[in-house]
């Protein structure tokens, strides 16, 4: 009898400790990955999926420790409500609050800048930087003829001029510089939409003017795209968009090292010899008018200053940013007077 009891006393004992160590797995099993990383991982929940099934998915993202003590929470606490869409997450959450967010359907709203002056390359890198769409996934998109053809048929001021062979990217300076907020599962459409539905606002407000001038939005937008990157201050724009038109007028070549810099892919602050001659269709300083397209995105401001030129007469200027702190533009009408603001302005450099 006495054996018997102790026999009953162990398995007790052993059942028991069972029962702890099991329990302490799986609380351990459903902790946090690391409780001190909040970096965002973005995770999409694809169709069709089920709580079971996406079990591989946050575990290959390392968003938890156990695929098996995660199927062991859904059968207990048998969640519902699983919504296709991008979710964020981070490895400071457990298996609870990963539930939660994806049972009470809380996609993540996405907030990006694009500063003005960046080019098509650095919006798709900052999109890609935030959700789930690779750089390539979107420059194909955005410069596919379905994109580009059906913003010809959204938008008045975008024209077939966008599908000259000799751009670069269909829509570049298209896309206009902001601040956006877009829902996490936003597609790449929508988020080109965005942007474009953005300029359009932008434009509209100036359409009389534009209808008015001898200019295509798409020239207007190529010019202002220049303006953004030549003009160092607010007070500078419309007399560096003067002194392009003014060039133009005469059939100067307009020698932007905005273009240049586009062209060779480098933006320096002195450019020579060959980078002048690399044959390029945005480069101003080989070919004579305006270069095919915009060569970056320009600003409202910019876009003013081109619709409105200063009436000066100037054809020269030179941007003092070697000489830190004068950084001023000093403007010129003739060759002589510019190469003097160049000996009076730079000597110190």
């Amino acid at each position: 009898m006495k054996k018997y009891y102790l026999s009953m006393v162990f398995l007790v004992v052993v059942i028991g400790l069972v029962i702890v160590i099991g329990g302490v797995s799986y609380r351990i099993g459903i902790s946090p990955v690391d409780r001190n990383n909040e970096d965002p991982i973005i995770i999409e929940i694809t169709p069709g999926s089920t709580y079971h099934s996406i079990g591989e998915l946050l575990k290959e993202n390392n968003l938890i420790r156990s695929i098996s003590f995660y199927r062991v929470y859904i059968w207990i606490f048998k969640p519902d409500n699983l919504q296709a869409g991008i979710y964020t997450f981070n490895q400071s959450m457990g298996v609870s609050d990963i539930i939660d967010i994806l049972e009470n359907n809380k996609k993540d709203t996405l907030r990006f800048t694009i500063p003005e002056g960046r080019r098509f390359l650095d919006v798709v890198k900052r999109i890609s930087d935030i959700t789930y769409f690779e750089e390539e996934e979107l420059i194909s998109i955005w410069n596919s003829r379905e994109f580009v053809d059906s913003a010809i048929d959204k938008y008045w001021f975008i024209t077939n001029e966008v599908k000259n062979p000799n751009l670069r990217f269909s829509l570049e300076g298209y896309f206009f510089p902001d601040t956006y907020t877009l829902n996490s599962s936003a597609t790449a459409e929508q988020i080109g939409y965005m942007m474009l539905d953005r300029m359009d606002q932008i434009l509209t407000r100036y359409k009389e003017e534009i209808e008015a001038s001898k200019f295509t939005v798409h020239e207007i937008l190529t010019m202002a795209s220049i303006v953004e990157h030549e003009a160092t201050t607010d007070e500078d724009r419309s007399k560096v968009a003067a002194v392009f038109f003014n060039r133009l007028n005469i059939n100067m070549r307009l020698q932007s090292c905005a273009t240049l810099g586009y062209a060779i892919g480098e933006w320096k602050l002195i450019y020579n010899y060959q980078d002048m001659a690399y044959n390029s269709p945005y480069n101003t300083y080989l070919h004579y008018g305006l270069p095919v397209g915009p060569g970056g995105l320009p600003g409202e401001k910019s876009i003013i200053a081109t619709l409105r030129p200063a009436n000066v007469t100037y054809l020269f200027f030179m941007a003092n940013t070697l000489c830190p702190p004068d950084n001023q533009t000093y403007f010129a009408r003739t060759y002589a007077e510019h190469q003097q603001n160049i000996r009076t302005h730079l000597k110190a450099c």
